[in-house]
């Protein structure tokens, strides 16, 4: 019942109301105010309440690349998918990535094609698998640094020997700076609070004060959003550049520090490929060379070539760029749609394509 009570309150219509209409008193003759968020949720929050419809012309909140599917390379679909068709081999991945398109194929595809693909609501649910089984099972890793951790704990605890790790785990605050250098111009940032209850609020910091950005991390109801939105116009307006924790109730100065502790034990960092974005410095995890026993792409030495494809007319890579919104995509709601994904952020459901499609009528 509290907790109901409590949702209430972030979901009030006269508190909302408010301060809708101190961001449209603090905005006025600030010029255009291009927000940049990463996280899918803050999109699904803010495309499924219809929060854009609510501020003022001037105010634009854009979804950068806050999905890991939507960002794993095609490269790596296609290998892990070739790796399915050998004998005595069992991958084993989360349902979203699933029907991603690769280069040459899919999961979903391989699957068709006699592939021993399983999907897992957790890393545990595989390593389950490599007990009962005889065959080599090789876990897809994908996330940013809130399931990371997990993956760290399992290979820390010791998985059996016919278990191994496809890592694809990526980085989101070097992902923020490489937009503010290569990408469109971003006035703010709402940093993504599910990351942020792992790294806590200082690697915000340094980019916040290097490129003199405002920044708020943000908890995932329509009046944390708000909040933040407001607080990026008030830094602006006030010519100040800090990073303000408005998701407080689960993001600490210092982060998570028994699960930072466990991904500096298991993991190096790497520089990564983005599908759609390109090669960002530090931005992905790799295993530290004691762990190499669990890494499949040493124990099947995979060669991974890196190819930044979207299929013909798929204009994901700006979407995740923040350059254009889904519906600017010649193909959005057209031939590509959840039923038939043509791009990566069509499928999954924190893809801002996904999320538009269903929800669409209030994004601009």
């Amino acid at each position: 019942m509290e907790n109901d009570e409590l949702l209430i309150q972030f979901r009030n219509r006269e508190i909302i109301g408010k301060i809708i209409r101190k961001i449209r008193e603090e905005s006025k003759n600030l010029g255009r105010i291009k927000i940049m968020h990463v996280c899918g949720t803050h999109e699904w929050t803010i495309t499924h309440f219809g929060i854009r419809s609510l501020l003022p012309e001037n105010i634009e909140v854009i979804a950068g690349p806050g999905c890991p599917v939507c960002v794993t390379p095609a490269s790596e679909i296609d290998a892990l998918a070739e790796l399915s068709l050998r004998n005595n081999v069992i991958i084993t991945t989360f349902g979203d990535i699933f029907r991603v398109p690769g280069v040459k194929t899919s999961l979903i595809e391989a699957k068709s094609m006699g592939g021993d693909i399983r999907i897992v609501y957790s890393m545990l649910e595989s390593i389950e698998i490599a007990k009962k089984e005889n065959k080599k099972i090789v876990h897809f890793s994908i996330g940013f640094e809130t399931t990371a951790p997990t993956t760290a704990i399992e290979i820390l605890k010791g998985p059996p020997k016919n278990f191994s790790v496809f890592v694809t785990h990526k980085l989101i605050p070097p992902a923020m700076e490489f937009l503010l250098k290569t990408g469109p111009r971003i006035d703010g940032f709402i940093c993504p609070g599910h990351v942020s209850t792992i790294i806590g609020v200082r690697p915000y910091r340094k980019i916040a004060e290097k490129y003199k950005k405002p920044m708020c991390i943000a908890g995932f109801e329509p009046l944390d959003v708000i909040i933040g939105i407001l607080n990026i116009i008030e830094q602006i307006k006030e010519g100040t550049y800090y990073v303000y924790n408005e998701y407080s109730r689960a993001v600490k100065e210092e982060g998570n520090i028994i699960a930072l502790d466990t991904l500096d034990k298991v993991f190096d960092i790497k520089d990564s490929w983005w599908r759609g974005i390109g090669l960002i410095e530090n931005s992905g995890l790799k295993l530290k060379k004691e762990y190499e026993e669990y890494d499949a792409i040493k124990i099947f030495d995979i060669n991974i070539k890196p190819i930044d494809h979207m299929p013909e007319g798929c204009r994901c890579g700006d979407v995740l760029k923040g350059i254009i919104s889904p519906n600017e995509c010649p193909l959005f709601g057209k031939i590509c749609n959840p039923n038939h994904p043509i791009g990566p952020c069509m499928v999954s459901f924190e893809g801002s394509c996904s999320i538009a499609y269903k929800y669409g009528k209030n994004i601009t």
